[in-house]
């Protein structure tokens, strides 16, 4: 069979253009991922239908799916989820998911949504990777602040994508069958990581890789490569969704190649480079490509689930960061809660999955992907106006063990 490349052209060529274009207009800020998403429901088949959702297109949207996941994966500090930040932000993450609960039951009894369970797994995540860039940009990342939130951010994209693995994942089975595969996943996971650890330890293995890694072989990307198909590949045979093994690869090399002598600092950059360069804007583009636009103009009641599901991202993942008050402040535990009701591409994932189990009606989906879009253009920009008027941030202190 011939394949061809004019959609994945159109792809490319959106995901080239739509930061660019935010970048010759630096007053509007917008971030990219929402004009991405905004152009791909334009071109995408629910809009002018100019794209089609062919093979290569959506082979390169599911890489950037799984580079996605790796990322905020690779995101994890463990040395940093300790002491009091470690109990504040999984307590967080506990009343979360309860609120979650409530408001997923809730909207079900009003008759606003179906799918109380998928929906409240939604929304509790946070966007790492929309949240960290604002707290770096307003000096906020080594803070006590920027801490706690990076914690929070960390637990609530972890355990949602446990909860969706083992409450939605795409073979049938009960959660107990889906809990008893996540937990052979994870011994699995654990050999491979202390097998790396171990090799790693060996000078003839360390002195190749120094020597490869900046040369065309470009050996620790491969080999980071070779780790997320691995695991993704792994995840599949076991019956789970691919987000947990492209999570667990990038959490696994966060541990295992820590690189506290500085040896190779440009590993990140490079990951990145290749995730947030090809395939994650492409992933974006075709979320929205997805995207029912006419499902959810076609009612009043449809659209007035935009608003009820932004409120409930505020309320889910906003209210528990007023516990953080003892350690920051009102004002900044406010902004912390804004932060951490920041959350899209996490959304994009659940209401696609749940889409494909047939779960959630397509008014639904839009109205939740909407909302996601929604947080990310409203909330870090509300907390960042908070941040400008409190007191200068105080370094983060260290946490005990």
């Amino acid at each position: 069979m011939e394949l061809g490349f004019v959609n994945l052209l159109v792809v490319a060529a959106i995901a080239f253009g739509a930061p660019f274009a935010l970048g010759l207009v630096p007053g509007l800020r917008v971030p990219a991922v929402v004009a991405e998403i905004a152009l791909g429901i334009v071109v995408g088949p629910h809009g002018l239908g100019w794209v089609e959702l062919d093979e290569p297109v959506e082979i390169v949207s599911l890489l950037g799916l799984a580079f996605l996941l790796f990322l905020a994966g690779l995101e994890l500090d463990l040395r940093q989820l300790r002491g009091e930040r470690l109990r504040l932000a999984s307590a967080g993450f506990g009343a979360s998911v309860v609120l979650a609960a409530i408001v997923g039951y809730g909207l079900q009894a009003g008759g606003l949504a179906d799918a109380p369970m998928l929906i409240a797994v939604a929304l509790v995540a946070t966007s790492l990777g929309v949240v960290v860039p604002v707290l770096k940009d307003a000096g906020e990342a080594g803070s006590e602040l920027g801490q706690l939130v990076i914690a929070a951010a960390s637990i609530a994209d972890f355990g949602a994508i446990i909860l969706l693995s083992v409450f939605f994942a795409g073979e049938d089975g009960s959660a107990s069958a889906q809990l008893i595969l996540i937990g052979l996943f994870a011994a699995l996971v654990v050999l491979v990581a202390l097998s790396l650890s171990t090799a790693e330890r060996s000078s003839r293995i360390h002195g190749a890789l120094v020597a490869l890694m900046d040369t065309t072989a470009q050996i620790r990307v491969r080999g980071a490569w070779l780790l997320l198909v691995a695991l993704v590949a792994l995840a599949g045979e076991l019956g789970l969704e691919l987000i947990l093994g492209a999570f667990a690869a990038g959490a696994m090399l966060a541990i295992v190649d820590r690189d506290d002598a500085m040896t190779h600092p440009l590993l990140h950059l490079k990951l990145e480079a290749a995730g947030y360069g090809i395939f994650i804007p492409a992933f974006f583009v075709v979320s929205g490509m997805r995207f029912d636009l006419g499902a959810l103009t076609s009612s009043a009641s449809a659209l007035a689930q935009v608003p009820v599901f932004l409120a409930a991202l505020l309320l889910v993942r906003g209210l528990p960061a007023l516990s953080y008050r003892r350690l920051v402040g009102d004002t900044r535990a406010r902004a912390a809660g804004l932060l951490q009701a920041t959350s899209l591409p996490f959304i994009v994932t659940a209401t696609m999955i749940g889409a494909e189990l047939g779960l959630v009606e397509a008014d639904t989906a839009a109205a939740l992907v909407s909302a996601g879009m929604l947080s990310v253009l409203l909330f870090p920009s509300a907390a960042l106006g908070m941040l400008r008027g409190a007191p200068p941030a105080p370094p983060a202190v260290t946490m005990p063990t």
